[in-house]
């Protein structure tokens, strides 16, 4: 990517890759259908499509019956996969991960890990940056980074 321009490079990362933060960046005031969208309509999909796919993406998350709901009517492990569904609605070939269930409990946290598992069962890449060692030891390869080094 380093030979690519900003203009192709910016095409590739909201074509290609999914980003998930630990922070969710849902916006308050959409619904959660609209939050999932979002990416679709800087694809230039249009309104009754974007929905159309977002609903579908929501349905495979288990978030179909909240729709309508705002983010701030979700409990966490429900904003962090509506966080998710968000960042799958485009079909990306590569999944950046950062701390998906760092503010999460135990239960969300099984459930966001099996939704990431069956992504990458899928065959998509998945990058996911963790601090939890529960979490790293599920993964098929995990790299330890020490102080900016591979250890």
């Amino acid at each position: 990517v380093a030979g690519l321009d900003e203009e192709e490079r910016a095409w590739r990362r909201g074509r290609r890759i999914g980003f998930v933060f630990q922070a969710f960046h849902l916006v308050p005031h959409l619904t959660l259908v609209e939050n999932v969208a979002l990416p679709l309509m800087y694809a230039g999909l249009g309104r009754e499509e974007r929905l159309r796919r977002a609903a579908a993406t929501l349905e495979g998350v288990g978030l179909g019956q909240r729709q309508s709901h705002r983010p701030d009517e979700l409990s966490g492990g429900e904003q962090q996969r509506a966080a998710l569904a968000r960042a799958m609605v485009h079909d990306p070939e590569l999944l950046l991960a950062d701390e998906p269930t760092g503010n999460l409990d135990e239960a969300s946290t099984a459930r966001v890990l099996s939704l990431l598992r069956s992504i990458h069962a899928s065959g998509r890449t998945l990058v996911l940056v963790t601090h939890d060692e529960r979490v790293a030891t599920q993964a098929g390869r995990a790299l330890e980074i020490r102080h900016g080094r591979i250890v």
